[in-house]
């Protein structure tokens, strides 16, 4: 995508005067006023302006659009970007700089200390979700477990909290990413204080290796089942295993279905986010690995047969990631087929976390029925 020319308004004071930006870019009345991104309605979508105070920059968005240059503005410190967005778009962004990553300092929107999310005005809003820039410092859970894994190999720290006082675990694949770059903990805390989610208690698990541990291999699921959940009863925190629902997105939605396939007396309740559907042995290192086989080696299990009428599986994934829908469409209804409780549904997003997060507790909430 590149981003337009922009064409100069009447008032050439004001040359962004369209996006709500008065005053000359680089004067300190316009940076005072700065606030981006800044969408006006265009072509049945969005154009939106990004702004950057400095250096040459570079807008690098996750997984939905190459990087777009910014221009500079007549040799003033201002660098802009008007990027053409689609109806419906959350997305994660950086501003490079020397290839530096940094967070936008003219968005309140943060995720993380060099990330920032963007939303187009007709996203759905992500209700229990605080807008947190890139400076703050997310809460962490009191309780930890130093977990040193005989089946896995190496140590690592597993974060616990009780939501409304805790219950079933809800076990957070790739937790690192929930607790310092999507504020999970307050957000699951807000859905509970308003009544969308029942108490439960969640469990951060980080990867170390996601694609060892999350492409359809029994190691992780055998070490979760065998030595993570008796250290979470062990560890002071209220937590039933007995109704545990794993969340997993992109590899992590992916291992989060084989367990329910191949350990169904462990894992009956599943929160699907962007399945990585597509895999099969190999196809990581083919030129296009979304190019193989619709729906990859779970669509090829179920298709052996499986009975999984004791599971609750919710499947989101984003309507801009076209590439992996037909995966996703065919593993819903084969996972359906084979007996389980499904539910469907489409994030306003590519395959982005920013997208995922209101898809998270909701389908959290569904599983635990």
């Amino acid at each position: 995508m590149t981003a337009p020319r922009h064409e100069v308004a009447a008032d050439d004071e004001s040359p962004f005067s369209a996006f709500g930006l008065p005053g000359r870019p680089g004067s300190e009345a316009f940076w005072a006023a700065a606030r981006t991104p800044a969408p006006i309605p265009a072509d049945n979508g969005w154009l939106t302006l990004f702004l950057w105070r400095g250096a040459e920059a570079v807008l690098d968005f996750e997984s939905w659009s190459p990087p777009v240059p910014m221009r500079r503005w007549e040799g003033s410190d201002c660098w802009y970007a008007e990027v053409p967005m689609p109806a419906r778009l959350r997305v994660t962004y950086r501003v490079l700089v020397a290839n530096a990553p940094h967070a936008d300092p003219f968005n309140p929107a943060g995720a993380g200390g060099d990330r920032s999310i963007a939303a187009t005005p007709d996203a759905p809003p992500q209700p229990h979700w605080p807008a947190l820039g890139a400076d703050a410092v997310l809460p962490l859970p009191r309780s930890r477990i130093r977990w040193s894994s005989d089946r896995l190999g190496g140590r690592r720290t597993v974060r616990v909290h009780p939501v409304g006082g805790g219950g079933p675990v809800v076990l957070l694949l790739d937790g690192d990413d929930w607790l310092y770059l999507h504020p999970a903990m307050t957000a699951f805390d807000a859905a509970f204080d308003a009544g969308a989610l029942p108490p439960v208690t969640l469990v951060f698990l980080p990867a170390k290796d996601r694609t060892a541990e999350f492409t359809c291999r029994p190691g992780l699921w055998e070490a979760v089942r065998d030595e993570l959940l008796p250290l979470v009863g062990e560890c002071g925190v209220p937590a039933d295993p007995g109704r545990l629902v794993v969340a997993g997105q992109s590899l992590g939605g992916l291992s989060a279905l084989y367990a329910a396939l191949e350990f169904p007396e462990l894992v009956s309740r599943v929160a699907c986010q962007s399945g990585s559907f597509w895999w099969a042995p190999g196809a990581e290192a083919a030129a296009d690995p979304l190019g193989g086989p619709v729906g990859g080696a779970i669509a090829e299990r179920l298709r052996r047969g499986a009975d999984l009428s004791g599971l609750r599986c919710a499947f989101d994934v984003g309507e801009h990631e076209q590439p992996m829908l037909p995966h996703c469409e065919l593993t819903e209804a084969l996972t359906e087929q084979a007996g389980a409780a499904v539910r469907v549904s489409r994030s306003a997003a590519g395959h982005d976390r920013a997208g995922w997060r209101h898809a998270l507790l909701r389908d959290v909430a569904w599983a635990l029925g």
